[in-house]
């Protein structure tokens, strides 16, 4: 059984965040209903065409929705939205630029007269509640934007170097907790029958994250250093070169794990000892030598050799994969994570979302075609064929 069955999604959404929020809520079941601009849509779709011509970022963060193409500055088109929303959704998620929503009439504060009960997620890049702006409120809001304001980047990186994450962090964290919220709601809902507005910011989410480093950077403390691949504050904890030119990644947590990774993988249980390396402080403000130690170590063996003696002797390691190498990773394969989804283009792999569903595997219908559904929408609205056809050549759909 998919615990959102029956609950319906309205989202007014592009790129990533909204997106990455609602395909989490189709994953448990609910109909999401992705309202799409007539000929353009969701402007994710032209990022790249690597998935069979289709773009990546847009089959991640799409499947198992509708589509529903609608030009909401158009009259008709605002009519068919809040009629979708009056008489069908529980939710409506929404990114669009601050103040947007509400002028089409759609904020929390417009619907909830009409409808006491819509829970209205509002995403944006530094929050948008009027009673609470804030000096940033309308300052767009990338995700690498996002990044640099919450300090990420300036933690990240080499020495020289501040880096962004590969991936979109701060969209990510912030889809989350608009997906947490909501569930939450919904259970707040389901025991009260009350709606909500929630106010989801990006540079909040990703602050949040950013906890660790603020709380180490606390009172005006030196924050931590970039440092690669390397842990800032932890040591020997990133990327090590073997003989053959691989790389190897290990940490070590504790004092016991120092000394068995100086007796058992580098063969020099004195070093364990070493007034210079007593401690994780000390090793870490040592670690230009350390490292010396430890590559010299490793010199002398294959990657796959190392790797073996860290397994032997219970230190954390891993391979530092390629995403090629992560596509035939041997555990995702053997755990049965990955599972087939259609699209315009075909069927594509797609990993099975996070947890154990033992009560019901995760909905993973098709990623739609841009206003695939939107004849059929319309029809249960009781639209005629002739009528559809009107509003299309209108472009209002």
């Amino acid at each position: 059984m998919q615990p959102l069955k029956g609950i319906t999604v309205v989202a007014l959404e592009h790129a990533i965040a909204a997106p990455f929020a609602t395909r989490q809520l189709a994953d448990l079941g609910a109909r999401v209903i992705k309202i799409e601009r007539p000929g353009v849509g969701d402007f994710a779709r032209g990022y790249d065409e690597r998935v069979k011509g289709l773009a990546s970022h847009f089959v991640w963060t799409n499947r198992s929705k509708e589509s529903l193409t609608l030009d909401v500055k158009h009259d008709e088109a605002q009519k068919i939205l809040m009629r979708l929303i009056v008489e069908e959704a529980d939710v409506v998620v929404q990114n669009l630029a601050p103040g947007a929503a509400a002028r089409l009439g759609v904020s929390y504060e417009a619907l909830s007269k009409i409808k006491p009960g819509i829970i209205v997620c509002d995403i944006s890049g530094y929050g948008d509640d009027p009673h609470n702006p804030g000096p940033y409120r309308d300052k767009k809001a990338y995700d690498l934007l996002i990044q640099s304001e919450a300090g990420f980047v300036s933690v990240t990186g080499t020495p020289d170097t501040p880096a962004k994450a590969g991936n979109s962090i701060a969209d990510i964290a912030a889809g989350m907790y608009a997906y947490t919220n909501i569930l939450a709601a919904l259970m707040h809902k389901q025991q009260t029958g009350q709606g909500q507005r929630i106010d989801v910011s990006m540079l909040e989410s990703l602050s949040e994250w950013m906890s660790y480093p603020l709380y180490y950077a606390y009172d005006g403390a030196t924050p931590p250093p970039r440092s690669g691949a390397s842990h800032a504050t932890i040591y020997p904890y990133g990327p090590f070169p073997a003989g053959d030119g691989k790389t190897v990644m290990l940490g070590l947590q504790n004092e016991r794990e120092w000394k068995v990774f100086c007796d058992k993988v580098l063969a020099n249980p004195a070093l364990a000892t070493d007034e210079r390396f007593a401690s994780n402080a000390k090793r870490s403000a040592a670690r230009v030598d350390l490292s010396a130690l430890i590559v010299a170590a490793f010199s002398t063996h294959t990657a796959e050799q190392v790797a073996a003696l860290l397994e032997q002797a219970g230190i954390a390691n891993a391979q530092v994969r390629t995403m090629a190498e992560v596509w035939e990773h041997p555990q995702l394969h053997a755990r049965e994570r990955w599972r087939e989804v259609d699209t315009s283009a075909g069927p594509i792999p797609a990993l099975l979302p996070p947890g154990s569903w033992q009560h019901g595997a995760p909905r993973m219908d098709a990623v739609p075609a841009l206003g695939q559904h939107t004849d059929a929408i319309l029809a249960h609205f009781g639209y005629s064929a002739e009528r559809i056809a009107s509003l299309h050549a209108q472009g209002a759909v």
